[in-house]
């Protein structure tokens, strides 16, 4: 059996992680998701289509929570116009979209009503203000029993231009592209902040629009290319409710004049 595996993988008939055929489908408003979307496209070589709503949303920021916050209450998700491609030609489909109230933006809850991609693996990438890609994978594991919900991506509006170089990393690590790259040492276990640590921390979170709490322990590790903090966070809950505790991850690249910049929190 071993030879036979063997045998089938030279002539190519058995199907690799990154031999698979992917389709990379996205919901962008603001454009954001669109280039995260264009640049995976770009790196796997894939099929590419754009989530559109027949009534589509204004762009503006307020507007479109007005109106995504209607339709949560009433359950009636935007209608969406038929997709191009015939989702049965694609065995992995990386599913791209904004975070909207701490999930995937509510065209994508049409989609997953209306589509069960059954049999399929679905890789979502997100795009964020502050975090969400973990309840948004959560939500579509929910939504969707007969399709695998693979690890996804997510990455800070504020951090978009690094969607490349951690895209490479993604791809290759899960087995969707091939290639090398060296493995990331997992975090030191936690510790109390320092001055110094929490000084980080202030400089990466301060100017986010929302008080995003006061760091409690820390965890580090250092790569060829930045230090990276791992910051267990207390804060107040949102409307008045009690403390809930966070995680935040900060980095810092090792070029000169760098400032500490966190990219994501998880909740």
């Amino acid at each position: 059996m071993k030879k036979l595996f063997i045998l089938l993988a030279f002539m190519g008939i058995v199907t690799t992680g990154y031999a698979q055929k992917k389709l990379v489908l996205y919901y962008s408003e603001t454009g954001t998701t669109k280039t995260v979307a264009q640049e995976l496209q770009k790196q796997l070589g894939a099929d590419i289509e754009s989530i559109e709503c027949m009534k589509a949303y204004s762009g503006n920021f307020q507007e479109t929570m007005q109106r995504g916050q209607k339709e949560m209450q009433s359950g009636e998700w935007p209608a969406l116009k038929p997709l191009q491609k015939k989702l049965a030609d694609y065995d992995v489909i990386f599913l791209g979209y904004p975070i909207w109230f701490g999930t995937y933006a509510n065209p994508i809850a049409t989609l997953v009503k209306e589509n069960d991609f059954a049999g399929k693996t679905i890789v979502p990438f997100a795009t964020f203000g502050s975090g969400g890609l973990n309840t948004s994978s959560d939500a579509l594991k929910k939504a969707l029993p007969k399709a695998t919900v693979a690890k996804g991506y997510g990455v800070r509006t504020a951090r978009v231009a690094a969607a490349a170089k951690e895209l490479n990393r993604f791809l290759i690590e899960n087995g969707y592209k091939a290639g090398k790259v060296a493995k990331l040492p997992e975090y030191s276990e936690q510790k109390p902040v320092t001055a110094e640590e929490k000084a980080i921390f202030e400089a990466a979170c301060s100017s986010y629009q929302f008080p995003l709490g006061t760091p409690q322990t820390v965890g580090k590790r250092t790569t060829a290319e930045s230090t990276d903090y791992k910051y267990t966070v207390k804060s107040s809950g949102f409307g008045g409710g009690g403390e809930t505790t966070s995680i935040i991850y900060v980095t810092v690249s090792k070029e000169a004049g760098a400032k500490p910049e966190f990219t994501e929190v998880v909740r």
